[in-house]
């Protein structure tokens, strides 16, 4: 018996159930493997690519995230590079090991120093991917894994993220459906952690007055790549 099976034969003594029968279990097998979708806002699923990126840049800066469009990936270090200026911030950044990464020409921007890898306690900014931008809220969706450390997003006071157009999808629902379909594909398995992202970090539980960077990074700057370079996470 597998440590999943355990922990499920556990739960089921904890509330005095026993085995599912096969019916309940085919039941179950099926909504897993084509879930049902909710209700889903029209103004999500009307929109082509141009008005998706359109209502996810609005929705972003919304919420106090900043979108920089370029065209390509070799514009990248320049953007970021431009931006740290702009805040006055160290030309230091930890870059996530993530493939869709691997084509920026970090050396185009000398000055702009590059390390690979986790960041640390002391790092001020994280330049990362993303698996997917949801339009109707503005919102990022990345996934856990060696290539994506998941303390790279909530860490630096600063996160960079870098996106292609073409990753932005619809709704929430759709951003599922994208994963579930990777999953399905060859060996490739569910990560461990799903992050969504809506802005930078946000509280307003002291005198209902909101605090940027209360639990993760008060700075989100999103650049979002018009063309497809660099690998997919689709």
């Amino acid at each position: 018996m597998s440590g999943r099976d355990q922990i499920l034969a556990g739960i089921r003594r904890s509330l005095n159930r026993g085995a599912l029968d096969e019916a309940t279990v085919a039941t179950l097998r099926g909504g897993l493997a084509a879930p049902r979708r909710n209700l889903i806002p029209a103004r999500a699923t009307i929109l082509d690519a141009e008005g998706r990126a359109a209502l996810f840049r609005s929705m972003a800066e919304e919420v106090a995230a900043t979108v920089e469009p370029i065209a390509t990936l070799d514009a990248v270090p320049a953007a970021v590079a431009d931006y740290l200026a702009r805040l006055n911030l160290p030309p230091t950044v930890v870059a996530a090991p993530d493939p869709q990464l691997a084509a920026i020409p970090w050396d185009k921007r000398p000055l702009l120093t590059v390390r690979q890898g986790r960041v640390e306690d002391a790092d001020p900014v994280a330049v990362t991917a993303c698996f997917a931008g949801i339009a109707e809220t503005g919102t990022l969706m990345l996934l856990s894994g060696p290539e994506s450390p998941t303390r790279n997003n909530f860490l630096p006071d600063t996160h960079i993220v870098v996106m292609r157009k073409s990753q932005i999808v619809g709704t929430y629902e759709e951003a599922w459906t994208k994963l579930r379909a990777r999953h399905g594909a060859g060996n490739w398995t569910m990560p461990r952690t799903v992050n969504f992202i809506t802005g930078p970090s946000r509280t307003a539980d002291i005198e209902q007055r909101v605090e940027l960077g209360a639990h993760g990074p008060r700075r989100l700057h999103i650049i979002l790549v018009e063309d497809g370079d660099g690998a997919s996470q689709g």
